[in-house]
């Protein structure tokens, strides 16, 4: 988002098509990547590395902070401490606590619960948006379109899962990390008209890190792989695709898409993430999808592109 008052509209407004199309080609790659992501880490976490999911994220994070630590050094500090505290928000909410509390969800509860729940993400985005700034309250067909595309979503995660049911702990702890996606997303656009894509990445992946070093040393040592794996190519290969793609292109291309085309349309876009989890195991793991699935990508599709047309023809 360009600016957080009531000339962001008119701001991006004056933006060219070209730059408004690559925003959200961006954002469509990034939810793309970010579907991929589960086959990676699904792999670190099995017997053959067994990684625990808060060595992954530091792994991953660590590697695309210093990655770009090296194109994006000379300023150190933010230009205020309010600001250096924000940037401490973001590490935490689009983060340590966001992964951190999906990880545990999942040990807690079905997956396909963490899977819908946590795809509550855009939704929660545009509640939150409408509340803070009256400038940017969704028109009635985005959050119709939404609310379709997240039924959507709902028939591609329980169409072929016989195991959902309801559990508390994991649900809300699902829940949480939804919500705290959500507010990533808000704080980036308090943020994005001061600072560069490549300085809030890197900021929040900065103490994104170090707040997860406690939850770290708060697992037993027996539930963590040892650093040798690391010579594995499964391990470093899918820990390179985490990091670099992931974690660092994944982010920048966020942190840019939400300057010019915004919080809600940018937070739409993840609700693509498990179409392409369940193509990527229709065409590589060879895993059965019915018709429940097929119907989900249609009504996930179709929401999006219903909530974004009308919504434009009624600004229009």
């Amino acid at each position: 988002m360009i600016s957080i008052d009531s000339n962001s509209a008119s701001a991006r407004g004056a933006l060219s098509r070209h730059t408004i199309l690559l925003a959200n080609l961006g954002m469509l790659l990034t939810a793309m990547v970010w579907g991929l992501s589960f086959v990676s880490t699904k792999v670190l976490t099995e017997d053959g590395i067994g990684m625990s999911p808060v060595q992954i994220y530091l792994y991953r994070f660590t590697l695309a902070y210093l990655i770009i630590l090296c194109v994006c050094h000379k300023q150190l500090f933010a230009y205020s401490w309010r600001d250096e505290f924000l940037f401490l928000l973001l590490g935490m909410s689009g983060g340590s606590i966001y992964f951190i509390t999906e990880n545990i969800a999942v040990t807690q509860t079905a997956v396909a619960n963490v899977s819908l729940i946590t795809t509550l993400s855009p939704l929660i985005t545009i509640f939150l948006v409408g509340a803070l700034y009256r400038s940017e309250r969704p028109g009635r067909w985005i959050v119709i379109g939404s609310l379709i595309a997240l039924l959507g979503v709902a028939f591609v995660v329980f169409g072929g899962a016989s195991e959902a049911s309801f559990h508390p702990v994991g649900d809300l702890l699902a829940l949480g990390a939804a919500v705290s996606f959500a507010i990533y997303s808000i704080l980036i656009k308090k943020i994005n008209a001061t600072y560069s894509a490549w300085f809030i990445t890197r900021k929040s992946f900065f103490y994104g890190i170090v707040t997860a070093l406690p939850f770290l040393l708060m697992e037993p040592e027996s539930s963590r792989a040892p650093f040798s794996v690391l010579a594995r190519p499964e391990a470093w290969g899918n820990l390179a695709f985490l990091g670099l793609v992931c974690s660092l292109a994944a982010y920048l291309l966020m942190a840019s898409a939400i300057k010019v085309i915004g919080p809600v349309k940018a937070s739409n876009y993840l609700y693509a993430q498990p179409i392409v989890t369940m193509l990527a195991g229709w065409i590589i793991l060879h895993e059965n999808v019915g018709w429940p699935g097929w119907l989900g990508c249609a009504l996930i599709i179709g929401g999006l592109w219903l909530g974004e047309t009308l919504n434009r023809r009624r600004c229009g």
